[in-house]
């Protein structure tokens, strides 16, 4: 048994969602009413979307059609079905057809393992407001994605064109790369729950949230969650001074609504993950959560609570697009891989260690320090930590002192230059210009010396 095994095994273990008493009927209803849940919820964003960012920069958001604009959304949609359907000459036109339902199903079936509430009675049956539930079901999400990459890849190779190829393959790299740093930190998340199950880990939250205990993975999570959504200061897939409009440049009508729909549904997955395995899922906030006994911690009200944390991680997405400027792609790219996943990995260490103190794995031993008898696991749990701390340092300072020899040595390098000094031109270094006179045109104008007229 490895020792996550043993960690996730050591916790107690948490109640899981009983389905004993859901047909495959009410399976069925409960699959069509998330389907009409998340639309619904797509296109009160989107307006949603529109008001606040209007609002932020001092301009009117939508507000024609029907009351406040709240039908814009719904017209758009219309539009978009109703539209030219425009394809490549060269395209692929299976694959050109399949790639954005490949990415907006996948958004759906990510969502189906989220509990958006406890038991209920629904249709005469006591079942949970969930869809499905699985031991590993917090990694279905990570493996939906992996399929979803699927179809921006396909999408843009199969429009014959140079820009959505470079589009899906830039958009692929970002995916996968932040992958790596979001599954990490859930790694966190499944040592203090004991579980991977999602009604699991929501039921282990009862008397604490797990964004007090791993903080540190709530913060890495909601960054790769907005890169992961394509959403700004992240949205690299579509950078229109580089490549156009990414891997969907080509599509239009409803070919381009189903990737518009996925990008959205995408956001409220990965919020409703956060919600469930950091803010304590469908449960209620701990002051409202203990009055009456509870009262408003049962049924249906779960799924009020579960909509309301949902809103404040959209509000978020929201916020960021009406503050922040698109990042580079390569700074991108170093900040996940440079920065983040060393981060993480040494997180989950830390986290190893502090659940291995908790079960007892370094034994009840004590060690007097000081007149204190301090306990061993105590000890090793401050040392984990000094180190990871001291490791982030040096890290850090030598990274400084690069920066600081790169700065210095760039204000040696002589600021004009003269490109005939060696006797052949030399072209000027980043940040230099050349002699006055001694330019392009005198380069190539130089006359021959008389070594070279001799010869």
């Amino acid at each position: 048994m490895t020792g996550l095994s043993l960690l996730v095994a050591a916790a107690d273990k948490p109640v899981a969602a009983d389905f004993s008493d859901t047909p495959l009927w009410l399976t069925l209803v409960k699959a069509l009413l998330l389907f009409v849940y998340l639309l619904v919820s797509v296109l009160l964003v989107i307006w949603f979307e529109r008001r606040v960012i209007g609002r932020m920069q001092q301009r009117p958001g939508p507000n024609r059609n029907g009351p406040f604009g709240l039908l814009q959304t719904l017209a758009d949609g219309m539009k978009s079905m109703l539209k030219e359907d425009v394809r490549p000459k060269g395209a692929d036109a299976f694959i050109f057809t399949i790639a954005p339902v490949i990415f907006a199903s996948m958004a759906f079936v990510a969502f189906s393992i989220m509990p958006l509430g406890g038991m209920v009675w629904m249709f005469g049956h006591h079942t949970p407001l969930q869809l499905t539930d699985l031991p590993v079901a917090a990694l279905l999400v990570l493996a939906v994605a992996g399929v979803a990459a699927y179809g921006i890849v396909l999408g843009g190779w199969s429009a014959g064109s140079t820009y959505p190829l470079l589009g899906g393959l830039r958009a692929t790299a970002q995916l996968i790369s932040y992958e790596i740093a979001m599954g990490l930190a859930l790694v966190a998340v499944f040592m203090y729950a004991g579980s991977m199950s999602t009604s699991e880990i929501v039921a282990a939250q009862a008397d604490l949230w797990y964004i007090v205990p791993a903080c540190v993975s709530f913060v890495i999570y909601v960054i790769t969650m907005v890169g992961e959504t394509n959403r700004l200061p992240f949205d690299l897939a579509e950078g229109e001074g580089e490549i156009v409009g990414g891997y969907f440049t080509e599509y239009s009508g409803m070919r381009f609504a189903m990737f518009f729909l996925g990008e959205y549904i995408n956001m409220f997955t990965v919020s409703a993950l956060a919600t469930t395995l950091f803010l304590g899922g469908w449960q209620a906030p701990p002051g409202i959560a203990a009055i009456g006994d509870g009262m408003f911690n049962t049924g249906w009200w779960g799924l009020l609570w579960f909509t309301i944390k949902l809103w404040m991680f959209m509000y978020f997405f929201v916020w960021l697009r009406g503050t922040l400027p698109r990042t580079r792609y390569d700074q991108f790219m170093r900040f996940g891989w440079k920065f983040l996943i060393p981060v993480t990995v040494a997180w989950v260490i830390a986290v190893a260690f502090i659940r291995g103190a908790d079960a007892g794995f370094f034994g009840d031993g004590t060690v007097a320090l000081g007149g204190l008898e301090l306990p061993v696991s105590s000890l090793i749990i401050v040392v984990v930590l000094g180190a990871i701390v001291l490791g982030a340092t040096w890290i850090w300072e030598t990274k400084v002192e690069q920066r600081a020899k790169a700065a210095e040595e760039a204000a040696q390098t002589p600021a004009e230059v003269d490109p005939w000094a060696e006797g052949y031109p030399v072209p000027p270094l980043p940040g230099q210009r050349l002699v006055e006179g001694r330019g392009a045109t005198a380069i190539d104008t130089k006359p021959a010396t008389e070594e070279e007229q001799r010869g």
